[in-house]
């Protein structure tokens, strides 16, 4: 069931719609013109009644056509007048209000994405989809049409009282009677509907939630045959919504109950009291006409003020709702004097920036000194079996203290005393890292093994900064990552995530997200993944995978993702065992052509099976939030029994990792 964010401490309905303004100023001009020529339509609907008296009075008691049709002429261009005027109100607000309204959601989709990891975690995407859609929908509206009309209304309304008092004082102060219990009322309303129209637009995120979930989990609805509970589900959603809607009507039933009957009644008794007076001399039959029919055009301005008082709480509320968003903090930037300077292009480009400390090639590997190689362990690839002293030695157990070797050295990726707790974890909880010490050294790829929930893709998301350290640091060949901007860290880091994520475009679109240059990139890209089987899809490369690339299969949707981790040569690759999906003979093809990307990159690869293991020079043991062993693959094999369990095979060993 999805959870609504709990709503802010609330403000008054015109402080909260006052910080529209930023948005409505660049178009002030044209709203308050419009503002304006409303306004004098709606008063030249109140000489409509003055000239009805001037007939009464004049054409019709004195017999004369001529003045009847020149009152009739007069009142038809009145008529004329006052609607084009509305209509010209209309064509000035349209494109101006659309233009905020695309800016606000562009906005807020530009914020969203520079929200931090956590902040998606907390937040159902319906509550998200809703806010962007539905809300800022309410705004157009309210900036449209309530916004003016309460100005407008309340114009016409002071306008008309002043005439009716000038007409006729005694009738005037007749119809004033319901002044003061419409107001109470109105005052009542506001606080009430606040709290309605607030619920029943967080419902419909929630609704919003389980409709987005049921689409993209129909697969799974349909294989274990739940579409019944899930339309009961909905159909609750739908209820409870529905229930706040008809609170919502009761509510507003009963503010226009009171507003038209009031004033109903108070016209009645006018219109009583004036043909009392009329028939004793003391009134003009024209008198009364205008008075009447000046209280009749006031009709529709006091009717309005019901629903333009909900429209006005309902973007209230969806104001509240855009800026609980807006005014989540974003990712936090480079401390001052650090590299703000964003990559140039190119992931080269990147690696020149932090210096000639850790040049590589792929004829050059960076190894200390005295390491033996084996080719035998990584099928044909240099491996050094004797790591320096700190890490795993022949005859017994990896120390779980030093494991950053060679330590007078900063180059390649380093792990400095890292923890982490999510935001969201109660402060007395272990920490899901603690304390990790970690060196992949320049050119080297190190395997990252551990038990389901031990802490490896948390730790993995913490390289391209997906969530910040809480203690510690981590370093680039030197330079914290904390000092650099997250578009140069990221233009270095490179990630494919144990879950493919595709988007709605097109194959090549995909996997370029990753940068490269083009076609030659990409089909490089796509041959490192073997993914070649996209230049085999209908329109090939530019074949669109659909939503969540749920067209392809589990193993293309990985391989084009590990196509878009490779595609703009990073500097350090990180991979979050890239390989699950994949038949047998599909994973050799790929491992085979992973090893040449490997030799000319610093990687960090979570790996659960020995074939994704041997991908990697050396292997690092995570065991309760710390690194407890590092050495070779055979080294652990024979020196570690809990890393020799996770290999064997069982059952605890082959479960997909989740990290919460």
């Amino acid at each position: 069931m999805p959870t609504t964010p709990s709503p802010p401490e609330s403000r008054s309905t015109v402080r909260t719609l006052l910080r529209l303004w930023p948005y409505v100023r660049p178009v002030r001009a044209r709203l308050f013109t419009a503002a304006f020529i409303a306004i004098v339509a709606s008063c030249i609907g109140l000489v409509i009644p003055l000239v009805l008296k001037w007939m009464v009075d004049g054409p019709i008691a004195d017999r004369d056509p001529a003045g009847v049709w020149l009152g009739a002429l007069y009142l038809l261009l009145l008529g004329l007048a006052e609607a084009l005027l509305f209509g010209f109100r209309r064509w000035l607000v349209a494109r101006p209000l659309s233009h905020v309204e695309a800016e606000m959601r562009a906005g807020l989709y530009r914020h969203l994405q520079r929200l931090p990891v956590a902040f998606h975690d907390r937040w159902p995407s319906g509550q998200l989809l809703s806010r962007a859609t539905t809300d800022l929908m309410l705004l157009r509206m309210f900036l449209a049409f309530p916004l003016t009309f309460l100005l407008v209304n309340g114009v016409t309304i002071l306008v008309g009282v002043i005439i009716m008092l000038l007409q006729d004082w005694t009738l005037g102060l007749v119809i004033l009677v319901p002044a003061v219990p419409v107001m109470v009322t109105c005052v009542v309303f506001e606080k009430r509907y606040s709290g309605a129209a607030r619920l029943a637009q967080d419902q419909v995120g929630d609704l919003t939630t389980v409709v987005e979930e049921g689409v993209l989990g129909i697969r799974i609805i349909k294989g274990f045959g739940r579409h019944r509970s899930q339309a009961r589900a909905f159909r609750e959603l739908s209820e409870k919504l529905r229930g706040t809607e008809l609170h919502k009507a009761r509510l507003l039933a009963t503010i226009l109950g009171v507003i038209v009957t009031l004033p109903e009644l108070a016209i009645g008794a006018a219109l009583v009291l004036g043909a009392v007076r009329v028939a004793d001399g003391s009134l003009s039959a024209g008198t009364l006409v205008a008075f009447l029919s000046t209280a009749l055009a006031l009709r529709w301005p006091v009717d309005s003020i019901g629903f333009l008082l909900a429209m006005s709480q309902e973007a209230a509320t969806a104001t509240e709702r855009y800026f609980e968003v807006m005014d989540a903090e974003p990712e936090s930037s480079p401390a001052a004097g650090s590299s703000t300077a964003p990559a140039a292009g190119s992931r080269a480009a990147g690696a020149a920036r932090v210096g000639a400390a850790a040049p590589r090639s792929a004829e050059r590997r960076v190894h200390p000194p005295g390491e033996s190689r084996s080719p035998a362990l990584t099928g044909g690839r240099p491996h050094p079996p004797t790591p320096t002293p700190g890490s795993a030695r022949a005859g017994g157990p990896p120390s779980p203290e030093r494991h950053d070797c060679p330590r007078d050295s900063e180059d390649g990726l380093v792990f400095h005393g890292v923890t982490f707790r999510y935001p969201d974890a109660p402060s007395d909880t272990a920490p899901v890292l603690d304390r990790v010490d970690l060196h992949i050294r320049p050119g080297e790829s190190l395997a990252l093994v551990g038990a389901t929930g031990s802490g490896k893709t948390t730790l993995t998301a913490l390289v391209p900064r997906l969530h910040e350290v809480t203690e510690g640091r981590i370093t680039l060949n030197g330079t914290d990552i904390t000092e650099m901007s997250r578009e140069e860290l990221r233009s270095r880091v490179a990630v494919a995530f144990e879950e493919p994520t595709l988007f709605s475009a097109g194959v090549g679109e995909n996997v370029l997200m990753g940068g490269g240059d083009g076609e030659e990139d990409l089909n490089r890209a796509l041959a490192v993944a073997q993914a070649d089987f996209a230049h085999a899809l209908p329109q090939g490369t530019d074949t669109q995978v659909g939503e969540q690339g749920l067209s392809l299969s589990g193993g293309q949707r990985q391989r084009l993702a590990l196509a878009r981790a490779v595609v703009g040569r990073p500097d350090f690759l990180v991979l979050d065992d890239p390989l699950s999906a994949l038949d047998v003979h599909t994973e050799a093809a790929v491992e085979a052509a992973l090893r040449r990307v490997l030799a000319d990159t610093t990687a960090l690869i979570v790996a659960h099976r020995p074939s994704t293991v041997l991908l990697a020079d050396r292997v690092a043991l995570l065991s309760g939030g710390r690194i407890t062993a590092v050495g070779t693959h055979h080294e652990l094999l024979r020196d570690n029994p809990e890393y020799a369990h996770l290999m064997s095979g069982a059952p605890a060993g082959n479960q997909e990792d989740d990290e919460r």
